[in-house]
């Protein structure tokens, strides 16, 4: 398995590409970051923005399993209209 200084981030490669130099500083060197509180900021938002597409995706499994259930109900209905 990888360890984990060897794992780069999607976001590794955003920073190095907006600024190789502070990648460089954060990465190798192990400076820390100026902006922790954004950090922090934005590593609550994503946790908030990960639920939601969890609540939407529970919701979209749900309406198919509706439907599947309103056509199996509609095929039952006509099924003892006709034979019946």
């Amino acid at each position: 398995m990888d360890r984990p200084e060897e794992v780069i981030r999607a976001s590794e490669v955003g920073q190095y590409a907006f600024c190789a130099r502070a990648w460089w500083l954060g990465r190798v060197k192990g400076y820390p970051s100026a902006n922790v509180a954004a950090l922090g900021r934005g590593a609550t938002r994503h946790r908030a923005h990960g639920r939601a597409v969890e609540g939407y995706h529970l919701l979209q499994r749900l309406a198919v399993a509706l439907l599947l259930l309103a056509a199996m109900a509609l095929v039952a209905w006509l099924l003892l209209r006709l034979g019946g």
